[in-house]
Protein backbone atom coordinates (compact mmCIF):
# COMPACT_ATOMS: atom_id res chain seq x y z
CA UNK A 1 0.00 0.00 0.00
CA UNK A 2 1.17 3.34 -0.36
CA UNK A 3 -0.83 6.51 1.44
CA UNK A 4 -0.77 10.16 1.01
CA UNK A 5 1.57 10.19 3.33
CA UNK A 6 3.78 8.61 6.80
CA UNK A 7 4.91 10.41 9.13
CA UNK A 8 9.08 10.78 9.75
CA UNK A 9 10.12 8.71 12.79
CA UNK A 10 13.60 9.09 14.27
CA UNK A 11 15.93 7.02 15.37
CA UNK A 12 13.78 4.85 18.88
CA UNK A 13 17.28 5.17 20.54
CA UNK A 14 17.23 9.04 20.32
CA UNK A 15 13.60 9.35 21.32
CA UNK A 16 14.21 7.14 24.48
CA UNK A 17 16.82 9.11 25.32
CA UNK A 18 15.06 11.71 26.14
CA UNK A 19 11.96 9.83 27.18
CA UNK A 20 14.04 9.19 30.33
CA UNK A 21 14.82 12.32 31.54
CA UNK A 22 11.71 13.40 31.22
CA UNK A 23 10.87 10.17 33.39
CA UNK A 24 14.11 10.78 35.87
CA UNK A 25 12.88 15.28 36.20
CA UNK A 26 9.00 14.34 36.38
CA UNK A 27 7.97 17.56 34.71
CA UNK A 28 5.54 16.31 31.79
CA UNK A 29 4.15 20.12 30.72
CA UNK A 30 3.92 23.60 32.06
CA UNK A 31 6.40 24.77 29.93
CA UNK A 32 9.01 22.33 30.61
CA UNK A 33 12.77 22.13 30.31
CA UNK A 34 12.62 20.33 26.86
CA UNK A 35 9.46 22.51 25.16
CA UNK A 36 11.98 25.50 26.11
CA UNK A 37 14.92 23.83 24.51
CA UNK A 38 12.58 23.13 21.18
CA UNK A 39 11.33 26.79 21.21
CA UNK A 40 15.57 27.94 21.62
CA UNK A 41 16.67 26.00 18.74
CA UNK A 42 13.51 26.34 16.15
CA UNK A 43 14.34 30.20 16.91
CA UNK A 44 17.69 29.31 16.22
CA UNK A 45 17.07 27.16 13.20
CA UNK A 46 14.52 29.57 11.70
CA UNK A 47 16.79 32.66 12.33
CA UNK A 48 14.15 34.62 14.28
CA UNK A 49 13.52 36.35 17.09
CA UNK A 50 10.43 34.95 18.68
CA UNK A 51 8.04 32.19 18.55
CA UNK A 52 5.90 30.23 21.29
CA UNK A 53 5.58 26.44 20.83
CA UNK A 54 1.47 25.61 21.79
CA UNK A 55 -0.72 22.52 21.16
CA UNK A 56 -1.48 22.56 17.77
CA UNK A 57 -2.24 24.78 14.96
CA UNK A 58 -5.80 25.32 15.34
CA UNK A 59 -5.49 27.01 18.45
CA UNK A 60 -2.62 28.84 17.40
CA UNK A 61 -4.76 30.86 14.66
CA UNK A 62 -7.19 31.44 17.69
CA UNK A 63 -4.01 33.04 19.65
CA UNK A 64 -3.44 35.24 16.66
CA UNK A 65 -6.75 36.31 16.33
CA UNK A 66 -7.50 37.38 20.02
CA UNK A 67 -3.56 38.60 20.69
CA UNK A 68 -4.37 40.96 17.80
CA UNK A 69 -7.92 42.13 18.99
CA UNK A 70 -9.36 41.00 15.68
CA UNK A 71 -13.08 41.89 15.64
CA UNK A 72 -16.17 42.07 12.98
CA UNK A 73 -15.29 40.45 9.60
CA UNK A 74 -12.07 38.77 8.48
CA UNK A 75 -11.22 38.46 4.39
CA UNK A 76 -9.55 35.31 4.53
CA UNK A 77 -9.19 32.06 1.52
CA UNK A 78 -11.95 29.44 0.77
CA UNK A 79 -8.99 27.05 -0.23
CA UNK A 80 -7.59 25.98 2.93
CA UNK A 81 -7.72 23.98 5.33
CA UNK A 82 -10.95 24.27 7.90
CA UNK A 83 -8.91 25.14 10.82
CA UNK A 84 -8.19 28.65 9.02
CA UNK A 85 -12.40 29.52 8.81
CA UNK A 86 -13.24 27.39 11.82
CA UNK A 87 -11.28 29.57 13.31
CA UNK A 88 -12.09 32.81 12.95
CA UNK A 89 -16.32 31.55 13.59
CA UNK A 90 -14.57 30.18 16.97
CA UNK A 91 -13.44 33.33 17.81
CA UNK A 92 -16.59 35.48 17.10
CA UNK A 93 -15.69 36.79 13.57
CA UNK A 94 -17.06 36.41 10.29
CA UNK A 95 -15.26 34.88 7.94
CA UNK A 96 -15.12 37.31 4.33
CA UNK A 97 -14.07 34.97 1.37
CA UNK A 98 -12.19 36.42 -1.72
CA UNK A 99 -11.79 33.72 -4.03
CA UNK A 100 -8.04 32.18 -5.09
CA UNK A 101 -5.42 32.51 -7.90
CA UNK A 102 -5.60 30.05 -10.02
CA UNK A 103 -2.20 29.67 -10.33
CA UNK A 104 -0.66 30.08 -6.92
CA UNK A 105 -3.53 28.75 -5.17
CA UNK A 106 -3.31 31.88 -2.92
CA UNK A 107 -5.71 34.42 -2.06
CA UNK A 108 -6.02 36.79 -4.95
CA UNK A 109 -4.92 40.03 -3.59
CA UNK A 110 -6.44 41.86 -6.86
CA UNK A 111 -9.40 40.76 -5.08
CA UNK A 112 -9.33 41.45 -1.61
CA UNK A 113 -9.99 45.46 -1.78
CA UNK A 114 -13.46 45.09 -3.54
CA UNK A 115 -14.75 42.66 -0.21
CA UNK A 116 -13.51 45.38 2.29
CA UNK A 117 -16.05 47.22 4.83
CA UNK A 118 -16.19 49.82 7.57
CA UNK A 119 -16.40 45.81 9.85
CA UNK A 120 -13.24 44.64 8.07
CA UNK A 121 -10.31 44.35 10.57
CA UNK A 122 -8.15 41.44 9.32
CA UNK A 123 -6.76 39.32 6.74
CA UNK A 124 -6.20 35.40 7.25
CA UNK A 125 -4.71 34.38 4.23
CA UNK A 126 -2.96 30.41 3.80
CA UNK A 127 -0.06 30.44 2.39
CA UNK A 128 -1.20 26.97 0.95
CA UNK A 129 0.89 24.04 0.33
CA UNK A 130 4.17 25.73 1.28
CA UNK A 131 3.29 28.36 -1.59
CA UNK A 132 3.90 31.71 -0.13
CA UNK A 133 1.28 34.50 -1.02
CA UNK A 134 1.99 37.75 -2.59
CA UNK A 135 3.02 39.19 0.61
CA UNK A 136 4.07 42.48 -0.83
CA UNK A 137 0.80 42.98 -2.34
CA UNK A 138 -1.26 42.25 1.30
CA UNK A 139 1.22 44.61 2.96
CA UNK A 140 0.27 47.54 1.16
CA UNK A 141 -3.37 46.74 1.41
CA UNK A 142 -3.32 45.89 4.87
CA UNK A 143 -1.26 49.10 5.37
CA UNK A 144 -3.88 51.48 3.26
CA UNK A 145 -6.63 50.05 5.05
CA UNK A 146 -5.44 49.97 8.20
CA UNK A 147 -5.97 45.79 8.99
CA UNK A 148 -4.34 43.27 10.81
CA UNK A 149 -2.34 40.09 8.58
CA UNK A 150 -2.33 36.97 10.16
CA UNK A 151 -0.92 34.28 7.79
CA UNK A 152 -2.08 30.54 8.16
CA UNK A 153 1.37 29.02 7.63
CA UNK A 154 0.55 25.58 8.70
CA UNK A 155 2.44 24.15 5.46
CA UNK A 156 5.41 26.19 5.24
CA UNK A 157 8.22 24.82 7.50
CA UNK A 158 11.57 25.28 5.50
CA UNK A 159 9.72 27.50 3.28
CA UNK A 160 11.81 31.06 2.74
CA UNK A 161 10.46 34.48 1.02
CA UNK A 162 13.37 36.82 -0.15
CA UNK A 163 15.66 35.19 2.18
CA UNK A 164 13.67 35.02 5.32
CA UNK A 165 12.04 32.03 6.63
CA UNK A 166 8.14 32.61 5.45
CA UNK A 167 7.12 32.73 9.15
CA UNK A 168 8.84 36.28 9.46
CA UNK A 169 5.47 38.20 7.55
CA UNK A 170 2.52 39.29 9.02
CA UNK A 171 1.39 40.84 12.09
CA UNK A 172 1.19 36.85 13.46
CA UNK A 173 2.30 33.92 11.58
CA UNK A 174 1.21 30.44 12.67
CA UNK A 175 2.33 27.04 11.65
CA UNK A 176 1.01 23.41 12.41
CA UNK A 177 3.39 20.91 13.55
CA UNK A 178 1.05 17.57 13.31
CA UNK A 179 2.28 14.16 12.42
CA UNK A 180 1.54 14.91 8.37
CA UNK A 181 3.65 17.48 8.22
CA UNK A 182 7.43 17.81 7.17
CA UNK A 183 8.67 18.63 10.88
CA UNK A 184 6.57 17.51 13.41
CA UNK A 185 5.84 16.80 17.23
CA UNK A 186 2.81 14.46 17.03
CA UNK A 187 0.75 17.16 17.44
CA UNK A 188 1.87 20.50 17.73
CA UNK A 189 1.97 23.94 16.24
CA UNK A 190 3.74 27.65 16.59
CA UNK A 191 2.62 31.45 17.00
CA UNK A 192 5.79 33.58 15.40
CA UNK A 193 5.75 37.55 15.85
CA UNK A 194 8.48 40.16 14.90
CA UNK A 195 6.29 42.70 18.14
CA UNK A 196 7.24 41.58 21.79
CA UNK A 197 4.48 43.06 22.88
CA UNK A 198 2.18 40.81 21.09
CA UNK A 199 3.88 37.78 22.63
CA UNK A 200 3.98 38.43 25.57
CA UNK A 201 -0.01 38.90 25.24
CA UNK A 202 0.07 34.94 23.42
CA UNK A 203 2.72 33.66 25.97
CA UNK A 204 0.26 34.73 28.75
CA UNK A 205 -2.68 33.41 27.08
CA UNK A 206 -1.02 30.01 26.01
CA UNK A 207 -1.13 29.52 29.86
CA UNK A 208 -4.41 30.11 31.07
CA UNK A 209 -3.55 34.34 31.17
CA UNK A 210 -1.64 33.62 34.39
CA UNK A 211 0.96 36.20 35.40
CA UNK A 212 2.13 34.89 38.53
CA UNK A 213 1.13 32.04 41.33
CA UNK A 214 -2.33 33.39 42.03
CA UNK A 215 -2.82 36.17 39.07
CA UNK A 216 -4.21 36.47 35.86
CA UNK A 217 -3.45 39.28 33.35
CA UNK A 218 -4.87 38.16 30.29
CA UNK A 219 -8.07 36.15 29.36
CA UNK A 220 -6.59 32.91 28.21
CA UNK A 221 -6.89 29.04 27.06
CA UNK A 222 -4.90 25.80 27.99
CA UNK A 223 -2.49 26.41 24.71
CA UNK A 224 0.64 24.54 26.37
CA UNK A 225 2.47 21.42 24.71
CA UNK A 226 3.59 18.44 26.61
CA UNK A 227 7.80 17.19 27.33
CA UNK A 228 6.91 14.00 25.31
CA UNK A 229 5.49 16.56 22.26
CA UNK A 230 8.81 18.60 22.17
CA UNK A 231 11.23 15.35 22.65
CA UNK A 232 9.68 14.84 19.01
CA UNK A 233 10.37 17.85 18.07
CA UNK A 234 14.06 18.15 18.97
CA UNK A 235 14.85 14.28 17.29
CA UNK A 236 13.00 15.77 14.18
CA UNK A 237 14.71 18.99 14.04
CA UNK A 238 18.31 17.27 13.42
CA UNK A 239 16.73 15.30 10.52
CA UNK A 240 14.74 18.26 8.65
CA UNK A 241 17.55 19.51 6.17
CA UNK A 242 17.14 15.94 5.22
CA UNK A 243 13.90 15.50 5.20
CA UNK A 244 13.54 19.14 2.81
CA UNK A 245 15.97 17.60 0.05
CA UNK A 246 14.57 14.30 0.15
CA UNK A 247 11.11 15.77 -0.37
CA UNK A 248 12.94 18.47 -3.45
CA UNK A 249 14.17 14.99 -4.90
CA UNK A 250 10.81 13.25 -5.08
CA UNK A 251 9.25 16.37 -6.17
CA UNK A 252 11.11 16.98 -8.79
CA UNK A 253 11.26 13.06 -9.92
CA UNK A 254 7.36 13.12 -10.14
CA UNK A 255 7.50 16.84 -12.57
CA UNK A 256 9.69 15.11 -14.36
CA UNK A 257 7.67 12.38 -15.26
CA UNK A 258 4.73 14.03 -15.22
CA UNK A 259 5.67 16.87 -17.61
CA UNK A 260 3.90 15.29 -20.61
CA UNK A 261 0.24 14.83 -18.71
CA UNK A 262 -2.76 17.13 -19.40
CA UNK A 263 -3.11 18.78 -16.16
CA UNK A 264 -2.04 21.70 -14.61
CA UNK A 265 0.33 22.03 -11.51
CA UNK A 266 0.71 25.04 -8.89
CA UNK A 267 2.88 27.94 -9.83
CA UNK A 268 5.62 28.52 -6.58
CA UNK A 269 5.73 32.54 -6.00
CA UNK A 270 8.61 33.91 -6.86
CA UNK A 271 11.96 34.79 -4.51
CA UNK A 272 10.77 31.72 -2.71
CA UNK A 273 13.24 28.83 -1.63
CA UNK A 274 10.15 25.87 -1.49
CA UNK A 275 9.91 23.20 1.26
CA UNK A 276 8.01 20.61 -1.29
CA UNK A 277 5.25 19.74 1.65
CA UNK A 278 2.79 18.53 -1.58
CA UNK A 279 2.32 17.70 -4.85
CA UNK A 280 -1.29 18.64 -6.23
CA UNK A 281 -1.69 17.74 -9.46
CA UNK A 282 -5.07 19.96 -10.66
CA UNK A 283 -6.36 17.58 -13.48
CA UNK A 284 -9.16 19.35 -16.56
CA UNK A 285 -12.06 17.92 -14.64
CA UNK A 286 -13.52 16.18 -12.24
CA UNK A 287 -14.48 13.09 -13.78
CA UNK A 288 -10.78 12.76 -14.80
CA UNK A 289 -9.76 13.22 -11.24
CA UNK A 290 -12.11 10.92 -10.21
CA UNK A 291 -11.34 8.15 -12.64
CA UNK A 292 -7.45 8.20 -11.47
CA UNK A 293 -8.02 8.21 -8.02
CA UNK A 294 -10.04 5.12 -8.68
CA UNK A 295 -7.38 3.43 -11.04
CA UNK A 296 -5.09 4.15 -8.11
CA UNK A 297 -7.13 2.52 -5.24
CA UNK A 298 -6.94 -0.57 -7.39
CA UNK A 299 -3.16 -0.81 -6.70
CA UNK A 300 -3.75 0.58 -3.46
CA UNK A 301 -2.50 3.85 -4.09
CA UNK A 302 -4.05 6.52 -1.95
CA UNK A 303 -3.73 10.17 -2.46
CA UNK A 304 -5.98 12.74 -1.14
CA UNK A 305 -8.99 15.39 -2.15
CA UNK A 306 -6.38 18.50 -0.98
CA UNK A 307 -8.30 20.89 -0.23
CA UNK A 308 -12.19 19.79 -0.98
CA UNK A 309 -14.93 20.84 -0.65
CA UNK A 310 -14.28 24.85 -0.48
CA UNK A 311 -14.61 26.20 2.63
CA UNK A 312 -17.25 28.47 1.55
CA UNK A 313 -19.52 25.52 1.19
CA UNK A 314 -19.12 24.98 5.19
CA UNK A 315 -22.64 24.49 6.91
CA UNK A 316 -21.90 27.74 9.14
CA UNK A 317 -21.24 29.96 6.42
CA UNK A 318 -23.14 31.86 4.52
CA UNK A 319 -23.07 30.37 1.01
CA UNK A 320 -20.88 32.26 -1.43
CA UNK A 321 -19.92 31.53 -5.64
CA UNK A 322 -16.05 31.55 -5.43
CA UNK A 323 -15.57 30.22 -9.36
CA UNK A 324 -12.40 29.78 -9.18
CA UNK A 325 -11.81 27.88 -5.90
CA UNK A 326 -14.91 26.03 -7.00
CA UNK A 327 -13.50 24.49 -9.91
CA UNK A 328 -10.35 23.83 -8.66
CA UNK A 329 -10.69 22.08 -5.62
CA UNK A 330 -13.32 19.80 -7.49
CA UNK A 331 -9.98 18.81 -9.60
CA UNK A 332 -7.39 18.57 -7.31
CA UNK A 333 -5.73 15.69 -6.18
CA UNK A 334 -2.10 15.55 -3.93
CA UNK A 335 -0.12 12.80 -4.71
CA UNK A 336 1.89 10.67 -2.32
CA UNK A 337 5.21 12.35 -0.61
CA UNK A 338 6.83 11.81 2.46
CA UNK A 339 10.27 10.45 3.58
CA UNK A 340 10.48 6.94 2.57
CA UNK A 341 8.39 6.92 -0.35
CA UNK A 342 10.47 5.41 -3.43
CA UNK A 343 11.08 6.21 -7.54
CA UNK A 344 9.64 2.94 -7.87
CA UNK A 345 6.69 3.52 -5.46
CA UNK A 346 6.56 6.70 -7.56
CA UNK A 347 7.14 5.13 -10.73
CA UNK A 348 4.04 3.31 -10.22
CA UNK A 349 1.66 6.28 -9.33
CA UNK A 350 3.02 8.05 -12.65
CA UNK A 351 2.00 4.94 -14.68
CA UNK A 352 -1.29 4.63 -13.28
CA UNK A 353 -1.73 8.36 -14.11
CA UNK A 354 -0.62 8.34 -17.46
CA UNK A 355 -2.49 5.02 -18.19
CA UNK A 356 -5.94 6.48 -17.29
CA UNK A 357 -5.15 9.83 -19.12
CA UNK A 358 -3.77 7.66 -22.37
CA UNK A 359 -7.22 5.05 -22.50
CA UNK A 360 -9.55 8.64 -22.05
CA UNK A 361 -7.68 9.73 -25.02
CA UNK A 362 -8.36 6.83 -27.25
CA UNK A 363 -12.23 6.71 -25.88
CA UNK A 364 -12.47 9.93 -27.24
CA UNK A 365 -11.21 9.16 -30.86
CA UNK A 366 -13.63 6.51 -30.87
CA UNK A 367 -16.59 8.36 -29.75
CA UNK A 368 -15.31 10.77 -32.57
CA UNK A 369 -15.80 8.31 -34.89
CA UNK A 370 -18.42 6.76 -33.30
CA UNK A 371 -21.79 6.95 -35.69
CA UNK A 372 -22.45 7.57 -39.63
CA UNK A 373 -22.56 11.29 -41.49
CA UNK A 374 -26.02 11.54 -42.74
CA UNK A 375 -27.15 14.68 -44.45
CA UNK A 376 -24.19 16.66 -42.46
CA UNK A 377 -25.22 15.07 -39.48
CA UNK A 378 -23.59 12.55 -37.06
CA UNK A 379 -25.99 9.69 -36.36
CA UNK A 380 -24.98 7.21 -33.64
CA UNK A 381 -25.42 3.91 -34.37
CA UNK A 382 -27.25 1.15 -31.94
CA UNK A 383 -29.53 3.87 -30.80
CA UNK A 384 -27.31 5.58 -28.74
Amino acid sequence: MIPVTKPFLPKQADFKSYVSSIWARQWLTNNGPLVNELEIKLQQYLALPHLLYVTNGTIALQLAIQALEIKGEVITTPFSFVATTSSIVWQGCKPVFVDIDEETLNIDPDKIEAAITPRTTAILATHVFGNPCDIDAIDRIAKKHNLKVVYDAAHCFGTQYKGKSIFAYGDVSTTSFHATKLFHTIEGGAVFTQNPDILKRMALMRNFGYSGVDTFSELGTNAKNSEFHAAMGLCNLNYVDQILNKRKELSQHYAMRLNKIDAQFQVIQADTDFNYAYFPVIFRSEEIMLDTMKQLELVQVYCRRYFYPSLSALPYIDKINMPICDSIAKRIMCLPLYHTLTSADQDLVVRIILRTQNYRKKQVVKLADYGHLVNGSRVAVNGR
